[in-house]
């Protein structure tokens, strides 16, 4: 009878240092394999933010720069110091006493609040039929919409002048700038279209078994779920009005009493040439109404661009 023996060849000696995937283990647990992930992990952090940074610092630096210069004395302005020596809130108080700012100010809103109000309602119309009809030449239609894209606005600047000023009497006004948006724009209109082919037609034509209109469809169903492309083009076009310099150059260059912020700022400098600190004052004020709506709108705003352009 032959009595079971006992293989000792799998058991580990005492003190006998693991191997193969234990070993690794523990090197992994060891405090110098955390430090050396947490390094790791702080090196890639850094190489994938850096660029990021590099580009934030680039575009911040300047405003910095030009608000510390606005609240600086007339002596330390445009000095080697950049840090103010004595804070003087007062110069943005000096601007706004400036004779004609605040017209400047009344002008610029009307010009941008009309101008973007009569884009958006004249644009989304069109885009509503280029995007969701089908009818012969629409095609073309969508064609002679973007060619006019490309045509510079400096080619037809002195037909249009010749036609407000001695047709309709609108010279010195910034009416002859306002007026042509309530008849659609362009790029308005491409950037609505392509957004509202992203919109599924099942909703309009459920809309139609519930017995809307294509008026009520547009109103009830279509522009509500558009909110984000209408908020681009909204934003694009308040942008384009509020820093519109040449324009009111043209057509407002004789009248102080319409001049906007952008063109006013010109005579502002000439007159306050050796004061920085009132001009920069000046030009952050003028800055500041389109960075707050920014970036109380950048959400819709980034939304509407990014789903444009998913089909063409």
């Amino acid at each position: 009878m032959t009595t079971p023996t006992t293989s000792t060849a799998t058991l580990p000696s005492p003190g006998a240092r693991p191997v193969g995937g234990a070993a690794r283990r523990a090197s992994h647990n060891s405090p110098a394999a955390g430090r050396r992930a947490r390094r790791t992990r702080v090196l890639h952090w850094i190489a994938v933010h850096s660029v990021a940074l590099a580009l934030a610092l680039a575009f911040v630096l300047p405003f910095v720069f030009v608000f510390l210069t606005s609240v600086m004395s007339d002596s330390q302005a445009m000095s080697s110091e950049l840090w103010p020596a004595s804070w003087h809130w007062e110069n943005y108080a000096k601007v706004f006493h400036t004779p004609g700012f605040l017209e400047w100010w009344r002008n610029s809103l009307m010009y941008a609040l009309l101008g973007t109000l009569f884009t958006v309602c004249s644009s989304i119309p069109v885009a509503y039929a280029l995007a969701k009809f089908r009818f012969r030449g629409r095609r073309t239609a969508m064609l002679l919409v973007i060619s006019t894209m490309m045509l510079p606005p400096q080619v037809i600047v002195m037909p249009m002048y010749l036609v407000w000023a001695q047709q309709f009497h609108l010279s010195g006004s910034l009416w002859p700038l306002i007026i042509p948006m309530a008849f659609g724009d362009a790029y308005s209109i491409f950037l609505l279209r392509q957004f509202l082919l992203t919109i599924p037609k099942e909703y309009m034509e459920s809309a139609r078994v519930d017995g809307c209109g294509e008026l009520r469809t547009l109103l009830r169903i279509i522009v509500p779920m558009a909110k984000p492309g209408i908020a681009a083009v909204a934003l694009f076009q308040f942008f384009y009005c509020w820093n519109d310099y040449f324009g009111p150059q043209i057509y407002a260059a004789q009248n102080p009493g319409a001049w906007t912020l952008s063109y006013g700022l010109e005579s502002f400098k000439s007159a306050h040439s050796v004061d920085w600190n009132l001009t920069m004052a000046a030009t952050l004020l003028i800055m500041a109404p389109v960075i707050i709506v920014f970036f109380f709108a950048q959400k819709a705003f980034v939304e509407g661009v990014t789903l444009t352009g998913v089909k063409g």
